[in-house]
């Protein structure tokens, strides 16, 4: 068999499964021989399942937690990032697409690369939008990247 990794972003909430229904955690359930710990998610689509907590919390982190890459992930589905400790009003990154600019003769230049395509990272910060906006060593290696909503 091949071998393969995933980043789906999903909802989810503590949750036991007691006798094959579940439960969440924060409201009422059975006490039961046959009690398992785990969580209650919900993908995109819609479909709800039930995964056990160590295999849930080995696959997924908090949107509030994520590693560098995971944000970059993120912003590939369309979601803006920040770290958590940025404090300016409605700090971001976000995956910029169909960039174009203005060359002197006043010509639009759409800004496509046979490498690399026509994406960028723009920073969105109380000053305006920055193009092509670059991590530093402490941003690719923090763990405090979210999802803005």
């Amino acid at each position: 068999m091949d071998t393969y990794i995933g980043t789906k972003i999903i909802q989810a909430e503590p949750a036991y499964r007691c006798d094959g229904m579940v439960y969440p955690k924060s409201g009422q359930y059975p006490r039961s021989m046959h009690m398992e710990d785990g969580y209650k998610v919900r993908y995109p689509d819609g479909y709800e399942s039930w995964s056990p907590k160590d295999v849930f919390e080995e696959a997924y982190r908090p949107t509030d937690a994520m590693t560098f890459g995971l944000a970059i992930e993120a912003m590939k589905k369309g979601k803006k990032v920040a770290r958590a400790g940025w404090n300016g009003k409605n700090q971001h990154i976000e995956l910029a697409s169909a960039i174009s600019y203005e060359s002197p003769d006043g010509t639009v230049v759409n800004a496509e690369h046979e490498a690399i395509g026509n994406q960028a990272v723009a920073f969105c910060g109380t000053s305006g939008v920055q193009m092509g906006w670059l991590a530093s060593q402490a941003d690719m290696l923090a763990n405090d990247w979210k999802v803005i909503d």
